[in-house]
């Protein structure tokens, strides 16, 4: 009873509706969810439902209560199997409310059902007390039990809706998961997604079969009576059309075109309620003819408002990595021109959308050290901060702008004191950034040679391959930088790097999978980098490395980092 009462007040867009049952001799009872729980029914809604008793028809009033609190009144009579009376169906609204024919017409079949429903209980009961109806009890059974078989599928699809919806995060994912789950139940043959943005529509394409059939639809289009998803948005509510002559009649030629070029004989807009405003309609169609029941609605009503909660998260959770994919490329910055040294990078993002991390890479000028006019020592970094949204990358930006600093103000001093200035620095300002990273400074030497010193904080080994075909891993390294830790010296190491040598710093994304040996991975990127050609341009290589050892579906972000030493005879400045 409550189920019914639900479905009248939400058909009739009353905010209140109720299940009167008045068995003869009996004391009336209500049934209701929709009536709140601490007030109760008033007497002169009493009185509207013993009036329809007696008038054995529906009453509908506009505006009902003389001498109390005025409200609008719908009711309509349950009945038995004999035509006895058995109570109301009826739905109040606060306010005034002139009822239309088609709500007349919904909580009749409403009520049909509901009687049916008692009816069926008390058929049950009697067929056990009566071998003469057994045959007949069978047969009634069989019918109910269809009849209940399909009520279990859709209450069965809400469920799966509810369920399923809960936790996309992403507009495409909603599109597509809506897809898949009114594709089994409803049966249509099309469904599609439009948005409401800056005034006009636009339509979401599938992210599978596009959205060919509308190539030559301009998009977006105006929220004009031309389109009956347009008026579903417009007039905030479902609009149902039965045929290609209701749509002929009442909407615009676009619309009957995009109709016919999809073979459709009937279609549902559903408007979108979000919690601030209509987001837009789901489209349902098929391609043979198809009547959308009183239970349909209900069950459709259900889905555009689960539909409608899910593309609030997936817009507001897009517009979120879309800004947080934008902070965190520009502060990817150029790197710079360094005479001597040939420089390349990449950053590529996971493969989810909504993953954002705190990878980066760095590389700048160090300043002249105490007595020194000019240096042409270099700073490189790569770094990989915790954490996978907006915070992570927000600290990222702020490690690394810091770590800029740390070196500025630390001139003549090695990668191990920057790395530490760094941690005080957050430790002091309370800034709460854990990760690894490796901080290494080049300084020419003699005959082409440069001297790598770095400092590693719990990072991946850096990869150093020669010129004589083989390659090592700087394995060396500290514990990685978390707030909790105790603070303590860092350790720096040295290298005298020969010409035509290439450093290459990445990320734990091109080397971890899920199933996978991150040991041999590692391996195995250093043999691509000692096969690969001499003369090949190092950002080449670096995009070549990257599609060659990157699992195909990253998980994490990705970054690489990559320093070439001219080879012997070479000119520097290339």
């Amino acid at each position: 009873m409550n189920r019914f009462a639900r479905l009248a007040a939400r058909l009739l867009s009353a905010p209140q509706g109720m299940v009167w049952l008045n068995p003869a001799g009996q004391t009336a009872d209500v049934s209701s969810e929709c009536w709140p729980a601490e007030l109760p029914v008033p007497p002169s809604v009493l009185d509207c439902c013993e009036r329809v008793v007696e008038l054995g028809a529906p009453l509908f009033l506009p505006v009902a209560g003389e001498g109390g609190i005025p409200f609008a009144f719908a009711g309509v009579p349950l009945v038995g199997s004999e035509g006895e009376p058995l109570g109301v169906l009826a739905v109040m609204d606060v306010v005034p409310h002139a009822w239309n024919a088609d709500e007349e017409r919904d909580l009749m079949d409403l009520a049909s059902a509901c009687s049916a429903q008692i009816r069926t209980r008390a058929r049950s009961g009697a067929a056990r007390q009566a071998s003469e109806d057994a045959q007949h009890a069978a047969d009634t059974a069989e019918d109910e039990a269809m009849r209940v078989q399909t009520l279990l599928d859709r209450s069965q699809l809400l469920l799966r809706v509810s369920e399923t919806l809960a936790d996309t995060s992403g507009l495409d994912e909603v599109r597509r998961k809506v897809a898949d789950l009114v594709s089994g139940d409803l049966k249509p043959s099309y469904i599609g997604l439009v948005l409401l943005g800056q005034g006009m529509l636009h339509r979401v394409p599938d992210p599978i079969a596009g959205d060919s059939p509308f190539e030559d639809v301009p998009t977006p289009y105006p929220v004009d009576p031309s389109w009956p998803s347009a008026a579903s948005v417009r007039e905030n509510r479902m609009i149902v059309i039965n045929d290609r002559a209701e749509l002929t009649t009442t909407y615009g030629p676009e619309a009957v075109a995009g109709f016919d070029s999809l073979g459709l004989s009937a279609a549902v807009c559903l408007c979108l309620r979000g919690a601030h405003g209509v987001l837009g309609t789901l489209v349902l169609g098929w391609d043979s003819p198809h009547s959308v029941d009183v239970a349909e609605r209900a069950v459709l009503t259900t889905i555009a408002a689960y539909t409608a909660q899910a593309l609030e998260r997936a817009v507001h959770l897009d517009e979120r990595v879309t800004v947080a994919h934008e902070l965190q490329q520009a502060m990817l910055t150029d790197l710079p021109a360094a005479t001597g040294l040939e420089l390349a990078a990449l950053y590529r993002p996971a493969a989810q959308d909504d993953m954002v991390g705190g990878d980066w890479y760095d590389a700048y000028h160090l300043p002249a050290a105490p007595g020194e006019r000019t240096t042409a020592a270099l700073a490189v970094t790569v770094g990989d901060i915790t954490g996978h949204d907006m915070k992570a990358a927000a600290l990222m930006g702020q490690v690394r702008s810091m770590l800029r600093q740390a070196d500025h103000d630390h001139p003549g001093m090695g990668p191990d004191r920057v790395l530490s200035a760094l941690e005080a620095a957050c430790r002091r300002l309370d800034i709460p950034a854990s990760g690894t990273l490796v901080h290494a400074h080049l300084n020419p030497a003699d005959n082409g040679r440069w001297r790598l010193t770095w400092t590693n904080a719990g990072h991946l080994p850096p990869l150093l391959a020669t010129p004589d075909g083989t390659s090592q891993q700087l394995t060396p390294h500290g514990p990685l930088m978390h707030p909790f830790l105790p603070p303590g010296p860092r350790s720096s190491h040295s290298r005298l790097l020969p010409p035509g040598s290439i450093l290459l710093l990445y990320t734990d994304g091109l080397v971890e999978t899920r199933h996978g040996d991150i040991e041999e991975n590692i391996e195995r990127l250093a043999r691509l980098l000692t096969a690969a050609p001499a003369d090949i341009p190092l950002d080449t290589l670096v995009r070549a490395l990257h599609d060659t050892a990157a699992p195909a579906q990253a998980e994490d972000d990705t970054v690489l980092l990559a320093v070439r030493l001219p080879a012997q005879g070479d000119d520097p400045s290339r």
